[in-house]
């Protein structure tokens, strides 16, 4: 038979049930989730800042970063709070029709596409939703399981440890961080790849939210729209 709650075949031999789920990366997964071309992002831990514990790389990466402009370990590109409906992969299509409810739906004619926005909040959802991606079993959380979205203070803990406060320090530190740059909140065009790292906390600021910025000159935290499509690396709660 077909277990779908761990989503592989299991058979009766004998007094006892047998599967053939070994490793299998999807497992890892919210249900639901939609995978770009590189399919699951494979889970390996690496240790940051204070000791907690990473995915060694952004969701959607092919590989480990092996300097700040790798393309294969880029990742995909998720507004705000979105789930993993396939809007995330770069080539996604684009809708200007705003979602009303934030959980895919079978139904809904955005799921699947990056919806972009032109008038205030600037927010792909409509009502806002702050409690999306808040924890592990946060609504719409995109990590796998035991893993979740890290809060803006997390994200100044391992900035404040980096040997330099620049592009440098995000790629010499364990995390590695590419320059993966953003997807434009008004038409899913990408922007500043290469050139520029934009990572979402799960913090939420009034009716924007905080993300994780780097660049050659330096890095901080800032807030913006929750439209814009950026990076997530996802941390071990």
């Amino acid at each position: 038979i077909y277990n779908t709650s761990v989503k592989c075949l299991q058979w009766w031999v004998g007094n006892a049930w047998h599967d053939g789920c070994g490793d299998n990366p999807y497992l890892d997964y919210p249900d639901g989730t939609v995978f770009c071309a590189s399919g699951p992002t494979e889970l390996v831990e690496v240790t940051g800042a204070g000791g907690r514990v990473w995915m060694d790389r952004n969701l959607g990466a092919s590989q480990v970063a092996t300097s700040s402009t790798d393309a294969a370990a880029y990742g995909d590109l998720y507004q705000w709070g979105r789930a993993a409906d396939g809007h995330q992969c770069r080539t996604s299509g684009t809708t200007a029709t705003n979602a009303t409810t934030a959980v895919p739906n079978a139904g809904n004619s955005w799921d699947g596409v990056f919806i972009t926005e032109s008038s205030s909040p600037l927010d792909w959802l409509t009502p806002q939703d702050n409690n999306l991606w808040q924890g592990v079993n946060g609504t719409n959380n995109p990590c796998p399981a035991g893993f979740r979205l890290p809060t803006e203070t997390e994200w100044n803990t391992e900035r404040l440890s980096w040997s330099s406060n620049n592009t440098a320090g995000a790629f010499a530190s364990p995390l590695k961080l590419p320059m993966a740059g953003y997807r434009v909140l008004s038409n899913g065009s990408l922007s500043v790849v290469g050139s520029l790292g934009y990572y979402w906390s799960s913090t939420v600021s009034g009716t924007d939210v905080t993300y994780l910025s780097f660049k050659s000159s330096n890095a901080d935290t800032f807030t913006f729209y929750r439209a814009r499509g950026h990076s997530v690396r996802c941390l071990k709660d």
